[in-house]
């Protein structure tokens, strides 16, 4: 079996668009800070709409899906789980709220791992949660024609508890210490999670949320306002194709992890610009043709009107609607398409 020892990534050179990364998310961190003491009431309108997000698109990656109405309702707790997909939904939904309210008292262990893991399946039948796989798994990516395809052979099953154990305690040697950036330790130690894949099911569902948590841990909330699942979600393919290059020779320790740890640098520093805007549109009490407007000068191209609707949570669809057709009634955009393929662009 590979070896894990974390203490090697210090020895590694990373290229100048890891290290601005890591520079970037450092400033904007900073500045979250002034954000969390200052401006407590507008973040708080980013929480709902966030986890609404994170749920709904880190199912859709892993092909589970219900309508915008019922993933709402659901994590609500409005309404019961209707279906197998539903079920796990609702799972998702309810370790990511024990992540955001209980995140600092949450050790990085392997018991704490297949509690997560079991609680992914509350709310199912399945009796595979909270228990390592049983037999050999693959990493693949659904195609949209219905086809599967093979992208990484992890470790066997019988050694995937152990491998689980030993990237914890190397992460929390190396988080003690305080030698490597914990912006490189935290994709190495998800990648390396990626690659056992220790579950029968579920192991794309637990790396984010596992990232979330030890992002959350370390002061890099911005998750806690801004969906990382979705921005993963969104760029499904990348994530696969450095999944799949950061791959090679891992079972060999000669992996080049570069393209994993600069895709999720990547994904949180884009997190971080949409949460200082976002904040930005809901700190001066604007209208909500207001806010509208301003969400809309900050598009460039084309754009939806469930994109408005992302800057815009604290207002309604139909204030959203209304908005855009008086930009409209005024020239300032206008629309292309119709029905679900309608877009707009300013004039």
């Amino acid at each position: 079996m590979r070896s894990f020892d974390y203490s090697e990534l210090n020895t590694k050179k990373w290229d100048g668009e890891i290290l601005n990364y890591i520079s970037k998310i450092g400033e904007y961190k900073g500045r979250q800070e002034l954000f969390l003491s200052q401006k407590p009431k507008v973040l708080e309108n980013l929480v709902e709409l966030a986890i609404i997000q994170s749920t709904e698109s880190s199912n859709k990656i892993e092909g589970i899906r219900t309508t915008n109405s019922r993933i709402k309702d659901l994590v609500l707790k409005k309404i019961e789980p209707k279906n197998r997909d539903e079920e796990e939904i609702l799972g998702y939904q309810d370790v990511l709220s024990t992540i955001h309210e209980s995140y600092e008292f949450i050790p990085i262990k392997t018991e704490i791992i297949l509690q997560l893991h079991r609680d992914l399946f509350k709310y199912s039948d399945k009796s595979i949660g909270g228990k390592f796989k049983n037999t050999q798994n693959f990493i693949t990516e659904s195609l949209e024609n219905g086809e599967s395809i093979i992208r990484f052979t992890p470790l066997k099953s019988y050694e995937s508890e152990e491998a689980i154990k030993l990237i914890c305690e190397s992460y929390n040697r190396e988080i003690d210490k305080g030698e490597i950036n914990p912006l490189i330790l935290i994709p190495a130690f998800i990648h390396d999670f990626l690659c056992i894949h220790p579950f029968n099911d579920e192991n794309g569902r637990m790396s984010r949320l596992l990232t979330t948590l030890l992002l959350y841990k370390l002061g890099y909330v911005v998750g806690r306002y801004i969906s990382i699942e979705e921005k993963i979600e969104k760029t499904k393919n990348t994530y696969y194709q450095v999944l799949e290059k950061s791959g090679y020779g891992w079972h060999e320790n000669k992996e080049d992890i570069n393209y994993f740890v600069k895709y999720i640098l990547g994904i949180i520093l884009s997190a971080y610009r949409d949460f200082e805007e976002r904040v930005d549109i809901f700190d001066n009490n604007l209208s909500a043709f207001e806010q509208v407007e301003q969400a809309v000068n900050r598009k460039i191209g084309k754009f939806t009107k469930s994109e408005i609707m992302e800057l815009t949570p604290t207002i309604s669809k139909a204030s959203v609607e209304n908005s855009l057709k008086k930009l409209l009634d005024k020239n300032i955009i206008e629309r292309h398409g119709k029905g679900r393929a309608t877009y707009y662009i300013k004039k």
